[in-house]
């Protein structure tokens, strides 16, 4: 059984479409930028790493990397079973499996990243991810300190977010380490 996973925000990298640029799936990104009216093409080859991180345009172009790598192995007659994805790239499984359309899921995947990007600027917060600890211990962590912090994801066993005030979280974190 073949089944398809795609990665979630975190797995951008400046210049992640240098790979593609000359493969025949490379024009999903003149459609891409046609449904949204703008150059992904420039995201995908030439963005720099700070510009990368901010929440859209990290969604964009891995959302869009996922889909170019998708088209191509498909091209090859590769048919999943099934298509997963962890945060983000359950967008890209659901445009894989055909529950969603190309032009849907990159919709959404815009207007998803545009809102969490507007979420950032409202107002003042951070995330961590705390790494070894059980679940248990991260709560009592966040428990411990004065301040907004919170568990913010459950993502693996022995990796857990923690989001909320900065000087919160950084407290957080450091109680988690003791």
């Amino acid at each position: 059984m073949i089944v398809f996973t795609f990665p979630g925000q975190g797995s951008q990298k400046p210049g992640m479409g240098d790979a593609w640029r000359d493969h025949p799936s490379w024009e999903l990104v003149a459609e891409a930028s046609s449904v949204l009216g703008r150059d992904l093409e420039h995201l995908l080859l030439h963005t720099e790493a700070e510009e990368l991180t901010r929440t859209d345009n990290a969604q964009l172009s891995t959302f869009l990397t996922s889909l170019i790598v998708l088209d191509a192995v498909e091209r090859l007659g590769v048919e999943p079973a099934a298509a997963a994805g962890h945060s983000l790239g359950e967008y890209t499984a659901l445009v894989a499996s055909g529950a969603l359309a190309f032009e849907e899921g990159l919709t959404l995947v815009a207007e998803r990243g545009a809102a969490m990007l507007d979420a950032t600027t409202a107002r003042v917060g951070t995330m961590a991810a705390v790494l070894g600890l059980d679940d248990g211990d991260v709560e009592v962590a966040c428990a411990r300190v004065d301040g907004d912090v919170w568990v913010a994801n459950y993502n693996a066993p022995g990796q857990v977010v923690i989001a909320g005030d900065p000087e919160a979280v950084a407290q957080a974190s450091a109680v988690a380490k003791e």
